[in-house]
């Protein structure tokens, strides 16, 4: 037999800190809808909680805040526990200060620039069904059931937690939603029918995780003609009495480009002219739009489209703006005011400055960062601030944290043609308009001088015009090393 021989083993103990930060829940709402349809109609909004949901309530929500806050609406919606996407999702970014597409007014008379809008939701039903396109929330370990597509060379194989008797989109869409709670899991499925016997087919469908910006292969279709998600682009009666609705919405048109821009992944048309819009592209209405005179569900949707503006997604009825069935819908309200307002209230906004990568939905946002992000005494870390220009005046404001000490003259800033930031009596401080969307980087250097173990949390204050944020990095000073002993024979 060997002898045992000793070995010291060295891990370092991380200190993992985690704050859940998530604003007041929501009343569950009732679920079906109507207004006038288009050719997508639907089902009713079921109850989040059961496996096999009945069309009867809706799912809960309520807003999420993150760790880069912002005092007009910034937080992602949330259902059934889970965030509708990270809050730097392309979907969940304001878009109000960004330039105005080149395109613009011709994509606004391709739609219908004397067009109104329509609302693609509502209460009651139409035409023998709800309308609006309904979605479920299921337990985490919902039973799975097998399901075909026939586009399956472009869909995420099966199994698919759809429960028995779920809400499918009433018309001839037939689109099913469904977020899994637990892993955060959105499955969506478009022109869907049961076999009868337990399984499933569908024209195509897609699955995506709720918690990451992954888009999907570039070229894939989804269970939209954009290949984007549906969901996180649906008007919910939940956000209106949340007050605000913080993410863009989905609208179709008629005809559409044979070309896709970013985020979108896929297209659906024949049509090549430049003058027609592509699926993906990006729409807001006027900011000098007076949405004063409108009713209280209305103004919040139309704020939405200020801020956030709406997405292009698939083929359709001009100017139908997409939601969920919701009794508490005003459907007349709806109808009369959203087609009072024009194509020409709006213009396509050109949103390729937020790309951070072609193949991620996410969207550059104010940011900070530390590296490294866990250091000892006497070692130095760079903190980094990205700001992200809206052609307001920025101003920063970074008062250093106890623990650490500035490096003199470690202070940089690109582009280099903003002006320079300074430092002075442990703040470091800037301000600028950068035009929108350029990306201005600040880093400078410190010097960790504690000898404790701790986390050194570094908070600025931003301020985008009259709009204050804050961004933030974490730092774990001198972490603990632990040496076990180990054996070997």
């Amino acid at each position: 037999m060997k002898q045992a021989v000793p070995i010291v083993a060295i891990i370092t103990l991380t200190l993992l800190i985690g704050v859940a930060c998530a604003g007041p829940a929501v009343p569950p709402s009732s679920a079906t809808a109507a207004a006038e349809p288009s050719s997508a109609t639907t089902a009713a909004e079921p109850s989040s909680a059961t496996a096999a949901a009945e069309p009867s309530s809706a799912t809960a929500a309520a807003e999420a805040s993150s760790a880069t806050t912002a005092a007009e609406p910034s937080s992602a919606t949330t259902i059934g526990g889970c965030p509708i996407f990270p809050t730097d999702n392309i979907w969940n970014t304001p878009i109000a200060q960004l330039p105005v597409d080149s395109h613009s007014a011709d994509y606004i008379n391709s739609i219908g620039a004397d067009t109104g809008l329509h609302p693609d939701f509502g209460s009651g039903t139409y035409d023998g069904g709800p309308i609006g396109i309904p979605y479920v929330v299921v337990p985490a370990g919902q039973a799975r059931v097998l399901i075909s597509f026939d586009y399956d060379d472009e869909s995420d194989p099966g199994p698919y937690p759809i429960p028995l008797n779920p809400p499918i989109e009433y018309g001839s869409d037939h689109h099913i939603l469904v977020v899994e709670q637990g892993n955060c899991t959105l499955f969506e499925t478009w022109d869907t029918s049961s076999n009868g016997d337990g399984t499933w087919r569908a024209g195509s469908g897609a699955i995506f995780d709720l918690r990451a910006n992954t888009l999907r292969t570039d070229g894939w279709t989804s269970a939209d003609a954009a290949g984007l998600p549906i969901l996180p682009g649906l008007a919910r009666y939940d956000d209106i009495t949340a007050g605000a609705i913080t993410h863009a919405l989905r609208f179709t048109a008629d005809v559409t480009r044979n070309e896709h821009i970013w985020p979108a992944r896929h297209d659906a048309s024949d049509e090549t002219s430049p003058s027609v819009p592509p699926l993906g592209q990006r729409f807001r209405l006027k900011a000098s739009f007076d949405i004063s005179p409108f009713s209280h569900d209305t103004k919040i949707i139309l704020q939405a489209l200020k801020t956030y503006g709406m997405i292009l997604a698939d083929n359709g009825s001009d100017w139908y703006i997409s939601g969920a069935p919701d009794e508490r819908w005003n459907n007349d309200q709806l109808v009369e005011e959203l087609s009072s307002i024009t194509g020409s209230n709006f213009e396509a906004v050109d949103e390729s400055g937020l790309q951070v990568s072609p193949d991620s939905a996410q969207a550059a946002t104010d940011s900070k960062s530390a590296t490294p992000s866990a250091a000892r005494q006497n070692q130095q870390i760079t903190y980094t601030i990205r700001i992200v220009g809206d052609s307001t005046t920025v101003t920063l404001d970074d008062p250093l944290p106890v623990g650490v000490a500035f490096v003199p003259s470690s202070l940089s800033i690109t582009p280099p043609t903003m002006p320079a930031p300074a430092y002075a009596s442990s703040h470091v401080t800037w301000s600028g308009a950068p035009a929108a969307p350029t990306i201005v980087t600040l880093s400078f250097r410190v010097t960790l001088n504690t000898p404790t173990t701790r986390l050194i949390n570094n908070i600025a204050q931003l301020s985008h015009g009259s709009a204050p944020r804050t961004v933030s990095a974490a730092v774990i000073a001198n972490p603990l090393q632990v040496f076990l002993p180990l054996m070997r024979r």
